[in-house]
C-alpha cells in the first residue's frame, strides 16, 4: 500500500509540476516577441489645460484650479482635437452631453457653471444656444486674479455630428457621461445613420446603463463600460493561464490601470497580442484605477511603461506625450 502512495504522490508532483511550467511557458512575456513600434497615444479631451489631480471629485470645478497656460487650447472643442492629432494623437477622447433639442453637445462637466458663463445644464438648453455660450469663462490659474481665457471661448462648444464631419477617417472615443439608458439610445440612432466606415472609427464608452442599450442595437459597435471591463478581466483571470480569451474580451476596448496590468496573465506582450487578435483595444493608464483620467503625461511616466510597450497609452497631454515617447525610445 505504501508503494502505491509513494507512485500517487510521485505522478501528482510530476503533474503538477507539468501544469506549473505550462503556465510559465504559455504566459511568459519573455518568449513572445514585442510587438514593435511606438505606443499608440489617446488625448484625453484632445489638447487641454490640466489641473492637479488630488482632491478631485465629480463636481469638482477643475477650470478654477488649472496650471498656468502652456497653450491656447481648451478641452473637447474643434481646435483643440485638431491641435491633438497634429501633435501626434492615435485617437481623441471627448465628452457628450443631451440637449434641449435633441442632439449632443461636445462637453464634459455635470452643469455650465464651472467652465461657461451660464447656469444649469445642457439640457436647459438648444445646441444653437449653447453655442452662444463662452465656455473659456471660468478659467483660472490664480484663484480668480485673471482670467485668460475669458471671451476667447464664444462658440467653441461643438456638436457630435460637427465632430465626426470635420475628423474623416480619425479615430474618436465617445464618454457618454450618465447612466441613462435613454442617451444610448440617442447616440444609437444617430450612429445607425453614418456609413459603416464611419462607425469603424468610433469607440464609445461610459455608463452600464446605455452602454448596455449600444451594445445592443449596434452588436458590431466597439464599447466599454465598467460592467464589461470587470466582465472581461475576471473571466480573463480565471482562463487567460491557458491562453484561452473570453467572449466578453472580444471586440472591446479595456482601460487598465498600470498598476493592475503586470497582474494580467502574460503582459504586456502576450497579453496585447491576445487582445489584438480578439479585436479588442488595450489602452493603459496611470494610477491603480481610483481615476481613470490619470495618463502618462511626462517623460518620466513614459519611462515607467515596459521596455518595448507598443499598445495604446491616455494621456492629457499629448503635446508632451509624443515627445516624450520618441525621448524614450531614443534613450
Amino acid at each position: 500500500m505504501s508503494k502505491i502512495r509513494k507512485i500517487y504522490r510521485s505522478r501528482t508532483l510530476w503533474i503538477l509540476l507539468a501544469l506549473i511550467a505550462f503556465v510559465y511557458l504559455n504566459n511568459t512575456p519573455h518568449l513572445t516577441a514585442a510587438q514593435g513600434g511606438e505606443p499608440k497615444l489617446l488625448a484625453h479631451r484632445g489638447l487641454a489645460q490640466t489641473f492637479p489631480m488630488e482632491g478631485i471629485e465629480n463636481d469638482t470645478c477643475t477650470a478654477e484650479r488649472i496650471y498656468e497656460p502652456e497653450h491656447e487650447f481648451l478641452e473637447n472643442t474643434l481646435t483643440s482635437m485638431e491641435a491633438a492629432f497634429a501633435a501626434g494623437a492615435d485617437m481623441v477622447e471627448l465628452d457628450l452631453k443631451p440637449t434641449k433639442d435633441g442632439q449632443f453637445a461636445v462637453f464634459h462637466d455635470w452643469t455650465l457653471d464651472c467652465r461657461t458663463n451660464a447656469e444649469g445644464t445642457t439640457k436647459d438648453y438648444t445646441m444653437a444656444e449653447l453655442k452662444m455660450l463662452d465656455i473659456g469663462y471660468g478659467y483660472t490659474a490664480d484663484q480668480g486674479k485673471t482670467y485668460p481665457f475669458r471671451g476667447k471661448g464664444v462658440g467653441l462648444m461643438p456638436s457630435l455630428p460637427e465632430v465626426v464631419e470635420h475628423f474623416p477617417g480619425k479615430a474618436l472615443l465617445l464618454h457618454i457621461k450618465s447612466d441613462d439608458p435613454e442617451e444610448g439610445k440617442q447616440l444609437a440612432a444617430y450612429l445607425s445613420t453614418l456609413k459603416k466606415e464611419e462607425r469603424d472609427g468610433i469607440t464609445v464608452y461610459g455608463g452600464d446603463l446605455p452602454i448596455a442599450v449600444l451594445k445592443e442595437r449596434l452588436p458590431d459597435l466597439r464599447v466599454m463600460s465598467k460592467a464589461t471591463l470587470k466582465q472581461c478581466l475576471l473571466s480573463y483571470e480565471a482562463s487567460g493561464w491557458t491562453g484561452y480569451i473570453p467572449d466578453a474580451c472580444r471586440n472591446t476596448e479595456l482601460h487598465i490601470p498600470e498598476k493592475i496590468a503586470p497582474w494580467l496573465w502574460g503582459w504586456p506582450d502576450k497579453f496585447l497580442s491576445r487582445m489584438e487578435r480578439a479585436n479588442t483595444r488595450v489602452v493603459i493608464v496611470g494610477g491603480d484605477g481610483s481615476d481613470f483620467s490619470s495618463g502618462f503625461d511626462t517623460l518620466e511616466d513614459v519611462k515607467r511603461l515596459p521596455a518595448g510597450y507598443s499598445g495604446w497609452i491616455w494621456t492629457n497631454r499629448v503635446d508632451r506625450t509624443a515627445k516624450a515617447v520618441q525621448t524614450g525610445i531614443d534613450d
